[in-house]
């Protein structure tokens, strides 16, 4: 009996803690390869157990894969999902020949693998109607293909995707019994690259313009009161921007983190003292705007590592704090370390 009792207590000792965490992913093109590589560490450290999503734009695309992959296989099968799912997209990937080649126009590669300058002067005398007549989208098969969204509706994992009203401008948060593969089309849908997605006669534009990512939902939904923002746009520049590219990067990046800073500063206001904020943030990393076009493989990794070592440097610093403590000030710069 002794030894019994002795034996669950150590078995009880190597236990690992865990922690919840809700999680909202912000959207931002070819860089949401950076929350793949977040998400994949989250999993894998085996001490986070992840509760409500929402996500925007590539945000949204990388939500629907994790809660249908730990719907079907837990955290292992979450991994392997949004692996084969990056791995697909990419240049060189499983998509049909016909989509691929309007991948390949709509993401143009250079050999040195740097996306071609004139596409976005082309937008500025096309538009996607022009470009892409058959309205072919070659995102909307391939997440079909890996996404059960039945199983997604039918679950308890509570999942939020914006998308923006074309005609009102506002924020259109879709629940989980309402996501389709045409709203995660509407939440990423960029308006120089293709139409407007319309969803019961209303046309909507990437989410991205006006909640990137929503966080308030949770608080509504009563779930856990911990939220990790998985921030695309870095908050800050070190220098001022003087190059037509940088002043247009930095344009793009106050434009789609203006949502979020405006509901963080919505809650600081109301105060919601029971809701602990977390945040990881790929800063300060030599990427202009149309690196978000990108599609090689290789590219990818690189973000995907980024982001694993991100949330590792998380995890070590701040694992001890969920639960307890938000560890960013709704008002100041976030704690965490670049990525």
């Amino acid at each position: 009996m002794l030894a019994s009792r002795l034996n669950k207590l150590l078995s009880g000792a190597w236990r690992p803690q865990r922690r919840h965490l809700n999680l909202a992913l912000q959207g931002g093109g070819a860089h949401g390869a950076f929350t793949w590589g977040v998400l994949d560490q989250l999993l894998e450290d085996g001490r986070i157990v992840i509760g409500g999503v929402s996500g925007t734009s590539a945000g949204a695309v990388n939500a629907v894969m994790l809660a249908d992959g730990l719907a079907h296989g837990g955290p292992v099968g979450a991994r392997e999902r949004l692996a084969d799912f990056w791995r697909a997209a990419s240049l060189g990937g499983s998509l049909p020949e016909l989509q691929r080649a309007v991948v390949e126009r709509l993401f143009p590669l250079l050999p040195q693998r740097a996306t071609l300058p004139w596409f976005g002067d082309l937008a500025r005398f096309l538009s996607p109607y022009d470009l892409n007549p058959l309205n072919i989208n070659p995102l909307k098969d391939l997440i079909e293909r890996f996404v059960d969204f039945e199983r997604i509706r039918s679950g308890d994992r509570n999942l939020f995707i914006t998308a923006t009203n074309v005609l009102t401008g506002e924020p259109r948060i879709f629940a989980r019994h309402e996501v389709t593969p045409e709203v995660v089309m509407a939440s990423a849908c960029l308006p120089l690259m293709f139409r407007a997605v319309e969803i019961e006669g209303v046309p909507y534009w990437d989410g991205g313009y006006s909640g990137n990512p929503v966080v308030l939902p949770f608080l509504e939904s009563g779930s856990c009161a911990d939220i990790l923002i998985v921030q695309i746009n870095p908050r800050e520049r070190a220098k001022l921007p003087t190059t037509a590219s940088e002043i247009m990067t930095r344009m793009n990046e106050i434009t789609f983190n203006a949502p979020l800073i405006a509901e963080l500063r919505a809650l600081e206001l109301s105060g919601a003292r029971r809701t602990r904020l977390h945040r990881i943030v790929m800063d300060d990393i030599p990427f202009d705007a149309r690196s978000k076009l990108k599609v090689d493989f290789e590219f990818f990794l690189s973000l995907r590592k980024r982001g694993q070592r991100a949330a590792r440097r998380f995890l070590d610093t701040h694992f001890n704090d969920i639960g307890r403590r938000s560890t960013i000030d709704l008002m100041l710069p976030a704690e965490t370390e670049p990525a």
